[in-house]
Parts: structure tokens; C-alpha cells; sequence
């Protein structure tokens, strides 16, 4: 934690201190605005991702815009949501071990909350801890639909455990999760038609299989920021789960738009700047790994076209300037982050400007909630 706040609410943009995380806020309200308006007119329900904000105020916002509620990575990070107000929260992660279970079962006296299965193993801690607790937990079941992480892998497994869930007096069957990550950063819009076109097959045969058992399939839920709108418009998925699209990072905006997919604003920056400019063709900012996660690509020198971020180390970053670059020591520089849940992760608080003006500064509540 630093000794001092990089800029208090009323600061002009220029008066921010680097490094600092900057939300603009009219184009991030334009995100989750146009998206909202696009799953509602389709009847779909959109959960957002919160894994990728961690911030309170920012699902507050989402869910007052029309969100059924948001998803969650780790128990923990429910719980700070949960604490905030909210209350319906998906963790869309299988939960396992005594106390993360019991964990869960706490949150759920307090808001609806789900989890996901993919092993008869946790369907039976879970039925046990709930049945002890008298709590009930939505359960979905996590098919693999070609990512290769978690999730059942036949159609049978699916079936059964829809049936162990099912009959247990405390687990809500909810649906299935049928998420394929990889497809997100396929770059051609084809690529990433064809397959969501196989996701959907997936998940409408074990769709199937359930119901032949005579259970109820409520929902079938996945899709991210990459491939929602496939998702959206396939007629099988009645639920989102896209996180990044709200400040879209430079990685996703790689990605090729598609006929019906959305365009998404940059509305995350890192603010930055020139601490050392030992060589004509080399300048060095203060935001190096510390600043921004370059696990998906070093960040993008944003509307500059005499720089290019090409290394980081902890506390700096080297930029390659053009022969004709203006640049000058102590100029400030905005970063578009390669990967925005990482980068985020990374601050305390989230410094939020419109009209060049911080208007609000919201916690990163959720910021290391691992457990």
C-alpha cells in the first residue's frame, strides 16, 4: 500500500500520479450499455464476469444497467462481493476441500450463489455439507466443450451427475457451464464461428441426455468476450458470462470482428510516465510488470505513433522511439494493457475520469481474493 493516493476525486487528468489505473468512465458506461441492450433484445440473460474488475461499484453498476447478477472465479471473491451487497453471484469454478465448501455454504445463507461440478466426488461433499448446514446451492455441471481444462467428458458422466444432483434435498440443478476460454483469442472471426458452432453441439447433446432423464435443464451458460455475440444469437446458450468487454484490453481488440459481433471501446489505461531517456531511440517509463501484466503482449502506447513498448521489468518499461519522436522526459504516456483481469489485479484502486476530471475512485475490493 503507498503512503499517498495517486489523485483525489476533483484532480484534472494532468495531476494524477504514475503509474495509476485509469477507467474512462463514458466509454466503459458505453460497453456495458451496448452490450446489455444486445442480450436483453434477445432474451438472454447477461451475467457478468467479475473476475475481471474486482470492483464492487463496478457490478453494482452492471447488474443497475440490467445484469441478472455476476460470476466470480474464487470463493473469496465472492465473499467480497457478497459483503458489497450483491446478491446473486456464480462461481464458475469447481469448489473442493472441507473449508471452501463450507465457505460457500456461509455465502449462501446470505445470497443466492452457484458452483460448478464436474466429479461425483464434490456432488457428495456438497450434498453432505448442505444437507448438514440445511443450505441450499445452485449446482451446475462443467462440460468440456473442447477447451481441455476442467469439465465432464462424455455425455453419460453429464447425465449422471444431473441424476446425483438432482436427487439431493439442498443442491439447486441449475444448468451447465459450457465455457471454451481458447476460442475468445481465436483472431478470425471463422475460427471462432466454427468453434462455438461444436460448443453448441456439445451442449445441446448433454442438454438431452438430462432431459431424457426427465430433468428440467434451466440454463446453459458460458461464452466470453471474444465470442459472446455466437453465443448470444445460437439459440442454445440463455446466458453470458463476458468480463472484459467492459474495458476491452489489447489483446481482444486483436481479434477480428465478425457480421454480429460488437465493438467494444478501449476503457482501461495504465498512466504512465518517462522517468529516463538515455538515447534518442529509447525512452523509459515507470510502469513496467508491476504496473501491467504482460502475460497476453506488452501494453499498447495508446494514440502515440513515435513509441512502442517493447520490454518490462519490474518497475520499468522501455519504449522504441521513432527517429522524428517528440517524446520528452517526463511526458506522460497511456498504456492499453495486454490483459486486463492481471493488470487490474495489480492496484488498490481504480481512478475513474470523464471530461479529463477523476469524478470517483473505486476500490479494488476483490484484489488477491484467492482462496
Amino acid at each position: 500500500m503507498t503512503p499517498w493516493k495517486a489523485a483525489q476525486v476533483g484532480d484534472h487528468s494532468d495531476q494524477i500520479d504514475t503509474p495509476a489505473l485509469i477507467l474512462d468512465l463514458d466509454a466503459f458506461e458505453r460497453n456495458i450499455k451496448n452490450l446489455q441492450a444486445a442480450t436483453s433484445s434477445r432474451g438472454v440473460r447477461l451475467r457478468p464476469h467479475a473476475k475481471s474488475h474486482k470492483c464492487p461499484e463496478i457490478a453494482k453498476y452492471q447488474i443497475k444497467v440490467g445484469a441478472v447478477g455476476i460470476c466470480c472465479q474464487k470463493v473469496s471473491e465472492a465473499a467480497v462481493f457478497v459483503d458489497a451487497g450483491i446478491k446473486d453471484i456464480f462461481i464458475t469454478n469447481e469448489v473442493v476441500g472441507e473449508k471452501k465448501v463450507a465457505h460457500a455454504l456461509d455465502l449462501a445463507k446470505r445470497a443466492r450463489i452457484g458452483v460448478l461440478v464436474d466429479h461425483d466426488a464434490q456432488v457428495s461433499d456438497l450434498i453432505q455439507a448442505s444437507s448438514q448446514q440445511q443450505t441450499p446451492i445452485d449446482i451446475y455441471i462443467e462440460v468440456d466443450v473442447g477447451m481441455g481444462r476442467c469439465g465432464a467428458t462424455s455425455i453419460e458422466q453429464v447425465a449422471k451427475l444431473a441424476h446425483q444432483i438432482y436427487q439431493a434435498p439442498y443442491l439447486n440443478f441449475m444448468g451447465l457451464q459450457c465455457y471454451h476460454g481458447s476460442a475468445q483469442h481465436y483472431r478470425l472471426p471463422e475460427e471462432r464461428q466454427q468453434t462455438i458452432e461444436a460448443v453448441c453441439k456439445k451442449a445441446m447433446g448433454a442438454k438431452l441426455a438430462i432431459e431424457q432423464l426427465g430433468i428440467e435443464v434451466p440454463l446453459i451458460s458460458g461464452a466470453g468476450t471474444g465470442s459472446v455475440m455466437l453465443e448470444t444469437n445460437s439459440a442454445i446458450f440463455n446466458e453470458v458470462q463476458p468480463g472484459s468487454y467492459i474495458f476491452m484490453d489489447r489483446d481482444y481488440a486483436t481479434n477480428q470482428l465478425g457480421q454480429g459481433d460488437l465493438s467494444f471501446e478501449h476503457a482501461l489505461f495504465i498512466k504512465s510516465a518517462v522517468l529516463s531517456h538515455p538515447t534518442r531511440g529509447r525512452a523509459v517509463l515507470d510502469a513496467g510488470l508491476k504496473a501491467s501484466s504482460v502475460d497476453s503482449g506488452m501494453p499498447l502506447v495508446w494514440r502515440r505513433n513515435d513509441a512502442k513498448y517493447i520490454k518490462a521489468s519490474d518497475e520499468h518499461g522501455v519504449l522504441e522511439l521513432t527517429a522524428d519522436s517528440t517524446l520528452q522526459l517526463g511526458d506522460s504516456v497511456m498504456l492499453v494493457p495486454g490483459h486486463c483481469d492481471p493488470t487490474v489485479n495489480l492496484y488498490d484502486e481504480l481512478i475513474c475520469i470523464r471530461n479529463n476530471q477523476v469524478e470517483a475512485i473505486w476500490s479494488i475490493a476483490a484484489r488477491g481474493a484467492s482462496l
